[in-house]
């Protein structure tokens, strides 16, 4: 058990995941290919305005209590109590959402919708067997994720069932900034792109070690950008050192990271990349076969809105 009282005994799976959780990885990945500002929505016609509300509040059960009000949710979503009361009535009258008691909750019905965005993707056929071969190989942990926003997402992600272990599974968001993952992955933006990132992210101190300073965090950023790969050691979770590098489309832009992590206590960041980065790149280059391979996988992990034309437009390699 870590600081903040987390604890795992085996790979977490998707179905070992509560609905809340499940829901908001599929509204993570789609709304962040329907989202549109205001502004956006005045120029394009084509965009539902009701659509977004509604996946942003489905997205709010993923925050604290898996029950929520309809006061609750104005809150957390910052749309009118109507808009939210319609979004939830034409939720429930579709069988995502229950009421009891003036509480809403998940239904079931949300597992087809996740289960849907995996199995188009292909996520257990494509990318499972090469995080199984790290984890093989290293006996610890590897994942796979994107960026949406200031955060990354997982994808995937794979374990050996022992010991404690911060809770990570396809998913789960984290801030960018804290970790390896999202580095190399902050590391693939455009200097505009990270220019929008530094504007609008709040920067949040996890660990007593964990790097918030603005002008430090881009040097660190153009080191990995260099090097093409990063670590991190104890700055999101205390007692967890992680190696990340990227995955590259045939192109050369970068459409994902890839980690591996273990316990700080047993290893340094300097031995992961003495022992594992060869085998990290490895297992990279393979996951840039299986995306070339597989187009709505790569299309699937292509997580910025269409209309974006700035954020998440990545750095081409070479």
């Amino acid at each position: 058990m870590d600081g903040r009282g987390f604890t795992l005994h085996a790979p977490p799976r998707l179905c070992q995941l509560s609905l809340s959780e499940i829901f908001s990885f599929l509204v993570k990945v789609f709304r962040a290919g329907v989202r549109v500002s205001r502004g956006a929505q005045n120029q394009d016609c084509e965009t539902v305005a009701e659509l977004a509300r509604g996946l942003n509040v489905l997205e709010s059960f993923n925050e604290g209590d898996a029950r929520k009000t309809l006061s609750e949710i104005v809150r957390l979503t910052s749309i009118s109590p109507a808009a939210a009361r319609r979004s939830l009535r034409t939720l429930a009258s579709l069988g995502y959402v229950r009421s009891a008691n003036r509480y809403f909750f998940l239904n079931a019905r949300v597992l087809s919708l996740g289960a849907a965005y995996l199995r188009s993707a292909d996520i257990e056929s494509a990318l499972m067997p090469e995080l199984r071969r790290l984890v093989s190989i290293s006996g610890d942990t590897a994942g796979i994720a994107v960026l949406i926003d200031t955060n990354i997402l997982y994808v995937a992600h794979h374990c050996m069932p022992r010991g404690m272990r911060p809770v990570a599974a396809a998913g789960v968001m984290y801030p960018a900034h804290a970790t390896s993952l999202g580095r190399v992955l902050l590391a693939s933006l455009d200097e505009a792109a990270l220019d929008d990132y530094f504007a609008t992210v709040r920067f949040e101190k996890l660990t007593k070690l964990t790097e918030i300073n603005p002008k430090r965090l881009r040097t660190i950023l153009r080191q990995i950008r260099k090097r093409q790969y990063a670590t991190i050691v104890d700055e999101f979770f205390y007692g967890v050192t992680s190696l990340s590098v990227p995955v590259v489309n045939a192109a050369g832009d970068t459409i994902a990271a890839l980690n591996t992590s273990a316990y700080t206590g047993q290893t340094t960041a300097e031995e992961l990349i003495k022992t594992r980065l060869s085998e990290l790149k490895k297992s990279s280059e393979q996951l840039t076969r299986v995306a070339v391979c597989h187009p709505a996988l790569q299309q699937a992990l292509q997580t910025g809105p269409e209309n974006q034309q700035r954020m998440f437009k990545p750095r081409k390699r070479g």
